[in-house]
């Protein structure tokens, strides 16, 4: 292993915790090399972990190593380094990988790690991501047999993010737009990025000169000083319109009010505009309440015959088209008549639940969030559905509720967090006796404990598909189809 040490600037990076532009550096050779930040290593990568770092292991040390691929010798700047891990980034290519695309759309991919597959051949990836998912698979002895299928993959690999949540930072002069750096307080300045949505990146710009312009103060969360903290970015895909939300450390109507017009102006796509205070410290983006600067408060989308009204704080699937697979792959798995109940636990705005309601006698969503449940209900009504129940609570409570009421449960459509279903949960969907239960997860780990659990609790999974929801990162969506075991029937 060489190693070499920091000589010359070459580029720079705004450090949140500091205040300051942090410089990076390029490299000359050291003597005596020591493991400390910036330092050059030589390194030949064998793997890629899941969380898309390129890895070696070098005289007892383990290596992660951004925008590295399996089969490149490189040179990696250290980014930190304790109890025997080293982590960093990609410096300098010295041998390239079979893996690696000729033409990435990427050239920041090395630094930025917000998509640490982009260098990837798109082929590789779909290969590398189902592998992923047979891994956690084969750690569950009682799951062998399913069939894991191939990945679905939306059209579009590039340009398909329909939302973006961005860290403001630097001054007003010289603004940062961009993303944490991993495990660090450096923000990656975003200048555009390939898997944002263009309308996405024209925000970007626009409000990048709106804020130097008018030079609104950006907030500093060492001094605390300063105004302007995040920006977020919603795009619906058929309306090609846009929403922005000025995220700020305190009320200053001015500045916000003058920046949002400055927005309109400059980019009428954008028909949406709110503000939002948060004062807290961390990384939590929103705060409680949202103030609208226009006289439209939400967007809509369409996926596949239904629409869905998003607003600020909404959850909805980043990737339009990759949603509209799952929800097909959804409708098809639950086989519904219209004699048919569907429960959609952890249902959020209700997009799945009104994709089936068509198709069902009675759709039933649960969902914790109060403010989702409520865009449920509107959007049900948007799509002239009267056989919709939208309930807001907690899900163990609310399924022991169904239960007692000797509600019939033909279908169950499980959608939660990436944590997975609590087992009392899980306990209680079995308690109610669907015939079916479709699980959409984005996480393989807490699907496959989930699928683990339910296969005790007399429910069989037959088969998963992938869905590729997130090109060029290491994420991955899957759809699994469980029926009820013919002992327990």
């Amino acid at each position: 292993m060489k190693t070499e040490n920091n000589k010359k600037l070459k580029d720079k990076r705004f450090n949140s915790s500091t205040g300051k532009i942090v410089p990076v550096v390029a490299t000359q050779e050291l003597q005596k090399p020591k493991l400390s930040r910036n330092m050059i290593v030589e390194l030949s990568i064998t793997a890629i972990d899941d969380d898309g770092y390129g890895t070696a292991r070098v005289d007892g040390l383990s290596y992660k190593i951004g925008g590295a691929l399996p089969g490149d010798v490189i040179r990696a700047k250290i980014d930190h380094a304790s109890f025997g891990t080293v982590t960093g980034h990609l410096h300098k290519l010295l041998q390239y990988s079979p893996l690696r695309s000729k033409r990435p759309p990427c050239s920041n991919s090395a630094e930025c790690l917000g998509c640490p597959l982009i260098a990837m051949r798109y082929t590789d990836q779909k290969v590398w991501k189902r592998g992923m998912i047979l891994n956690e698979l084969a750690k569950y002895p009682a799951l062998a047999g399913i069939n894991v299928h191939p990945l679905m993959s939306p059209d579009r690999l590039i340009h398909y993010r329909n939302s973006a949540k961005l860290v403001v930072a630097g001054k007003h002069s010289e603004p940062f737009l961009g993303i944490y750096r991993r495990s660090s307080h450096d923000v990656y300045d975003l200048e555009e990025c390939p898997v944002h949505h263009p309308l996405i990146n024209r925000v970007m710009a626009v409000a990048r000169r709106g804020i130097t312009k008018l030079k609104v103060p950006i907030y500093n969360p060492r001094s605390k000083m300063g105004l302007l903290r995040y920006l977020v970015v919603r795009v619906s895909e058929s309306e090609q319109k846009a929403m922005v939300v000025l995220i700020t450390a305190d009320k200053s109507y001015n500045e916000i009010h003058h920046l949002s017009k400055f927005i309109r102006e400059a980019l009428p796509e954008v028909e949406v505009i709110a503000s939002n205070v948060n004062n807290s410290e961390g990384n939590v983006i929103f705060g409680q309440k949202d103030t609208f600067l226009t006289p439209k408060h939400y967007l809509t989308e369409q996926v596949g015959d239904i629409y869905v009204q998003i607003s600020p704080r909404s959850f909805f699937q980043v990737n339009t088209a990759g949603a509209r697979l799952i929800y097909e792959k959804v409708k098809e798995w639950a086989a519904l008549d219209k004699n048919s109940t569907v429960l959609d636990l952890y249902c959020g705005i209700g997009g799945i639940g009104l994709f089936l309601a068509e198709q069902a006698k009675k759709v039933i969503g649960i969902e914790v969030v109060e403010e989702a449940v409520a865009d449920a209900r509107k959007n049900a009504r948007l799509n002239g559905f009267n056989n919709c129940r939208f309930e807001a609570g907690d899900a163990a409570d609310l399924l022991k509720e169904l239960a007692d009421d000797g509600e019939q449960v033909d279908v169950v459509v499980l959608n939660p967090p990436r944590k997975g279903c609590d087992e009392a949960v899980l306990q209680r969907v079995a308690g109610l006796s669907p015939r079916r239960v479709v699980y959409v997860s984005c996480s393989p780990e807490s699907l496959m404990r989930d699928l683990d659990i339910l296969k005790k609790l007399g429910y069989t999974c037959r088969e998963i598909q992938p869905v590729d929801m997130f090109p060029q990162t290491v994420h991955v969506e899957n759809v699994a189809l469980l029926e009820k075991s013919d002992k327990s029937a």
